[in-house]
């Protein structure tokens, strides 16, 4: 089972990375963090590097319920999803595979809500 959930579609980034808030509203999902990984790394370093985009994706509810499960899963929070260009009129959309990533953490209570929180992003994904 791989870490993440991933899609290639055609179209332009910007209506894509749209189409993603879109999606993961419908989920539930508020993105609380817009990192522009292109534009971040040309201020920082002058480096041109292809559109990529993390987006911090949090559902409130789930997210509620896990840090009253683990204190600390703080440190996994929210959930990333990545929009990149892929070349030719692609983009890829990839979301982390709470399950994968909750393993890790030894605490069972936490892997319902992961696999919960992991058909929402699937959900999300498949709808692109």
């Amino acid at each position: 089972m791989s870490y993440y959930y991933a899609k290639t579609v055609d179209g332009d980034f910007e209506s894509i990375v749209e189409k993603v808030h879109a999606e993961l509203q419908k989920e539930g999902f508020g993105v609380l963090a817009d990192i522009d990984i292109q534009g971040a790394l040309k201020k920082k370093l002058g480096v041109d590097f292809r559109k990529y985009r993390i987006l911090g994706a949090c559902n409130p509810p789930f997210a509620l319920k896990a840090l009253e499960t683990e204190d600390k899963i703080g440190t996994m929070l929210p959930c990333n999803v990545v929009v990149q260009e892929t070349g030719d009129g692609q983009v890829e959309v990839a979301a982390i595979n709470p399950v994968q990533s909750m393993i890790g953490v030894g605490n069972d209570d936490l892997l319902g809500i992961a696999k919960q929180i992991g058909e929402k992003l699937q959900r999300v994904i498949q709808a692109l």
